[in-house]
């Protein structure tokens, strides 16, 4: 599905693209959440876990299966390669959510919500290849909003950028990525309600 391109604009698009991953928005998030709600310690505490056993087990997952040619591209772009990528995932969330409740008697509201929609994008898959780089943006965007609402309107347009780059480079098609966002959204909606009435 995907091409090479050389022109500027999809030059471009690619950077965006690959800038705004799912993994780099959910890290630039955390980010954010870190320096506005924790120290350092407690940031540290909070998101060691979180890169040791869901980021690094994920980037470690993928460039080993693109090496091993069990993966088109580290976006993961072939419909039925899918398929072990979001169980994986969906794997270290799971994983991460019992150490957490072990280590602090309660669930990562926000984990939970990941893991959600990751098995909401593995059931679409089923049907229809939602972008997973449209999805994870807009609800990083409505993370971002639970904040600071400015910064969620601002992380909402980059969703839709990078939804239009997916669409330059191929790797989707208009439907696939409305159909991620329409996901997203849905997910993004529960979250922030959920957020709001029952973990203030």
């Amino acid at each position: 599905m995907e091409e090479k391109q050389t022109s500027p604009i999809h030059k471009i698009s690619r950077i965006i693209s690959e800038f705004f991953s799912p993994l780099v928005s959910l890290f630039l998030f955390f980010i954010y959440k870190s320096t506005q709600e924790y120290s350092l310690k407690e940031s540290i505490t909070y998101f060691l876990p979180i890169l040791l056993i869901i980021i690094v087990p994920v980037i470690a997952w993928l460039i080993w299966n693109v090496k091993t040619g069990r993966y088109t591209n580290m976006d993961v772009s072939n419909r039925v390669q899918r398929k072990t990528f979001y169980i994986f995932a969906a794997i270290t969330v799971i994983v991460y959510l019992l150490f957490h409740y072990i280590k602090n008697g309660s669930i990562d509201f926000l984990m939970l919500f990941i893991l959600i929609l990751l098995f909401a994008l593995q059931i679409s898959n089923f049907f229809i290849k939602s972008s997973m780089h449209t999805s994870f943006n807009v609800f990083v965007a409505a993370l971002f909003y639970s904040s600071n609402w400015k910064m969620g309107l601002v992380w909402l347009g980059i969703a839709t950028i990078v939804g239009i780059t997916r669409v330059i480079l191929k790797r989707h098609t208009v439907k696939e990525v409305f159909m991620g966002a329409g996901i997203a959204f849905l997910i993004s909606f529960l979250y922030l309600y959920c957020n709001i009435h029952f973990h203030p």
